[in-house]
């Protein structure tokens, strides 16, 4: 009869079926490979001239895109060290809104470099204190290779010139119009204060049919519904937005009426109908003209608002309704009475439109500041569309981070190759184990100018011999 053999040591600490890794060559070295594979699936997508990705997520969704947080979104990784990386550039997304790519890349090549480091001897110690040091000095030299920068946000030119590099990574060709359809919506809506810019304020909404050169910038909200009612048009509207159904109120406790004879029923009836018509004659009253309501609309108020001529919106989302009082500075009310004078919102034209088939209500400022832009996207194929929205996203959150600090460097490599030159110079410098890791470090940077050149069909060898060469004859803003 065979005999279990009892578990020893870590093992018999953890639960059955288990399994432990350690050491460089079981845990280390495999989790670094995790890695370099997740970053060599979207090496090839980076820059401008960078190919597209076929993913079909696990709802058989397809994505044709070349935006890295995108393509990693919808891969769905498991492999827990390579999470990191994918929570890494969830986080670059969050803050800045772009670069994904930029932090996969170069946090594959520190890996891969911080392998060969390790077989070399060096302990993983080193090599972090190594490449936290020469993150530190990289953060000192940038502001040292400041080439321009954006003073003032009153001049369109100048924001467009920044966000058009941005938007060119992924949508090359089109750049300048995109840029130009998110610098008038961003400027539109500007606070006085830039820095209190929020990226809210502007909205995207697609309408398939036409080109993307159709797209536009409209001061104000559009939305793709149809109104309730038969009023499609209100000029200088006077808005109150509910966010209860806009009906009868229920009673909060459950009761029993007795009917006798259809004389009573008739008189109960009434009194429901009186009920309705007293609340919308008062908001006739009050001047509103339009209502914007987050739940169902009844049939037999239906009936009086058009009588009262007034237009009536339902919107689904309560995203949407808080945008709207946004837009027309409403406060949401959340029973069915006249709005005060400041609760009631104001629009220049509400109105039912139709943009290439498509029916949709606008609620448009004709101000020359407004609360919320809404850029209408316009495309052949939904595919097209997702992907001009991401651009699009990216270039408003470009246009924040600049609210934030408007100083440029040099693009397409040049600082790259300029910060990878003055860290080998200073990891030369460097006493004891350190310079290997900071030299190291220096090397890592130099993946993303080689990227560059290898997606634009050039030899990447040569090309990055050039810059090194003209960097080290001091030309700082030498790009591919």
């Amino acid at each position: 009869m065979a005999m279990s053999v009892p578990r020893v040591g870590f093992s018999s600490m953890l639960k059955e079926g288990a399994r432990h890794f350690h050491g460089l060559e079981e845990a280390v070295y495999r989790n670094i490979n995790a890695c370099k594979d997740l970053a060599k699936i979207t090496r090839s997508s980076y820059g401008p001239n960078g190919m597209n990705k076929m993913v079909i997520n696990h709802l058989d969704k397809l994505f044709v895109t070349n935006d890295a947080a995108t393509i990693i979104k919808e891969l769905e990784v498991q492999h827990p060290v390579a999470k990191m990386l994918v929570m890494a550039s969830d986080m670059q997304q969050q803050e800045v809104g772009d670069g994904t790519n930029f932090v996969l890349l170069f946090a594959g090549a520190l890996l891969e470099n911080a392998e060969e480091l390790l077989r070399m001897g060096l302990s993983p110690s080193e090599v972090v204190e190594g490449y936290e040091k020469a993150c530190e000095t990289a953060l000192e030299i940038l502001p040292s290779m400041v080439c321009g920068s954006v003073s003032t946000f009153s001049s369109k030119e100048e924001v467009k010139k920044a966000l058009a590099t941005s938007m060119a990574s992924t949508q090359y060709g089109n750049e300048d119009f995109l840029a130009d359809l998110v610098t008038e919506a961003c400027t539109s809506v500007l606070p006085e204060n830039p820095k209190n810019f929020n990226v809210d304020s502007v909205r995207v909404i697609k309408i398939i049919g036409s080109g993307i050169q159709s797209s536009t910038v409209m001061k104000g909200m559009v939305f793709r519904r149809e109104v309730e009612g038969d009023v499609s048009h209100v000029d200088r509207a006077k808005v109150a937005v509910y966010s209860c159904p806009f009906d009868a109120s229920a009673p909060e406790t459950k009761g029993t009426v007795l009917i006798k004879s259809a004389n009573e029923l008739m008189q109960f009836s009434k009194g429901e109908e009186d009920l309705i018509e007293q609340d919308v004659k008062a908001l006739a009253e009050s001047g509103c003209n339009v209502v914007v309501t987050g739940g169902k609309v009844g049939e037999m108020a239906l009936h009086f608002l058009n009588k009262y001529n007034i237009m009536t919106v339902r919107l689904l989302s309560k995203f949407d309704l808080r945008r709207v009082c946004k837009a027309v500075g409403a406060t949401a009310l959340p029973k069915i009475v006249p709005p005060t004078a400041d609760e009631a919102g104001h629009c220049d034209v509400v109105s039912v439109e139709e943009v290439g088939g498509t029916t949709v209500v606008v609620f448009r400022q004709k101000k020359e500041d407004s609360s919320i832009a809404t850029i209408i996207v316009r495309g052949s194929t939904d595919s097209i569309m997702d992907d001009i929205e991401r651009v699009l996203d990216d270039g408003i959150n470009t246009f924040k981070a600049l609210t934030k600090d408007g100083r440029f460097v040099p693009g397409a490599g040049a600082t790259e190759i300029e910060l990878a030159k003055q860290l080998t110079s200073f990891g030369e410098s460097c006493p004891g184990l350190e310079q290997y890791a900071i030299k190291k470090f220096a090397d890592s940077l130099e993946v993303l100018p080689r990227a560059l050149a290898e997606n634009s069909g050039a030899k990447a060898s040569e090309v990055i011999s050039n810059l090194r060469a003209a960097h080290q004859s001091g030309e700082q803003e030498f790009w591919i």
